[in-house]
């Protein structure tokens, strides 16, 4: 596979991870989140997945891309994987609501459209 292929299909499943945030909270408040360990988990694990992702994308592609925050992406990724006990759910709600929007915007453009 061509590094190129592979930093496309990486970027699809950040998409699709954040996607699946963005369904997950559809119409969710804060007090359900933050009850609702079912739906956190859900949540977490499509940040983890975005995470690995977006590790994984080329040096090259991530320099060529800095409308993407690849750290704090990282970041966040190596928090939940390790450090799980230190999770504020406040966070991963401002995370949910307000950054996964903007992550979907950023990458939209990076994504050809789907053939066929």
């Amino acid at each position: 596979m061509r590094p190129e292929d592979r930093d496309l299909a990486l970027l699809w499943d950040m998409r699709a991870a954040a996607r699946s945030i963005n369904e997950f909270i559809l119409d969710a408040k804060y007090s359900r989140f933050e009850q609702d360990k079912l739906l956190r988990s859900a949540v977490e694990r499509q940040f983890l997945i975005i995470g690995e992702a977006a590790r994984q994308v080329s040096p090259g592609f991530q320099q060529a891309h800095p409308e993407v925050p690849w750290r704090g992406i990282v970041g966040l990724r190596n928090v939940l994987a390790h450090e799980y006990g230190e999770v504020l759910v406040e966070r991963l709600w401002l995370f949910a609501t307000r950054r996964i929007p903007e992550l979907v915007s950023v990458l939209d453009p990076l994504i050809p459209p789907e053939q066929g």
